[in-house]
């Protein structure tokens, strides 16, 4: 319990660093969202082919070539900006799942879940322990989306079969 309250609190400390860019905030647009949804529902049935189209070319990559994101910080706000919106369809992936199982079913994708959980936080914050620089902030909250990406296709995926 300690080392997961650790493990928590590292992660909330480099989620704090990424809103202390030098005052150029980076904001999320409506269409960006609408963008990763759309590339996502086109490679619904190859998670692979989704990953590898739909993440990080669509919002991260043209917000780090911005003036803003172009800051250590700026590059993690990116990375967070493109994070949150898979996490939404992450929840939304897992609730349509969720809705078509028996309740066996549920308990196993719930179980699934919480690991995939520890296994996401404890790799990407291993980025900020292992580089203890800048790049570490970027690195992790990159890592954070990419993880957080290939779950959303995963769950998505697992919609289909």
């Amino acid at each position: 319990m300690i080392a997961r309250l650790a493990s928590i609190a590292t992660l909330a400390a480099v989620a704090a660093c990424w809103t202390a860019d030098e005052g150029a905030a980076q904001t999320r647009s409506p269409k960006d969202a609408a963008a990763i949804r759309a590339c996502a529902e086109k490679f619904a049935d190859n998670f692979t082919e989704g990953e590898r189209r739909c993440l990080f070319a669509l919002v991260a990559d043209p917000c780090s070539k911005s003036k803003a994101g172009q800051t250590g910080h700026g590059s993690a706000e990116c990375f967070r900006i493109e994070q949150e919106i898979w996490d939404e369809l992450l929840n939304e992936n897992f609730r349509a799942l969720r809705e078509a199982l028996d309740d066996e079913q549920k308990e196993k994708l719930r179980d699934m879940q919480r690991a995939w959980i520890a296994y996401r936080n404890t790799t990407c914050e291993f980025y900020y322990h292992k580089i203890q620089g800048t790049m570490a902030t970027s690195m992790t909250a990159a890592c954070l989306a990419r993880e957080t990406a290939r779950r959303a296709l995963l769950l998505k995926f697992f919609q289909g079969l």
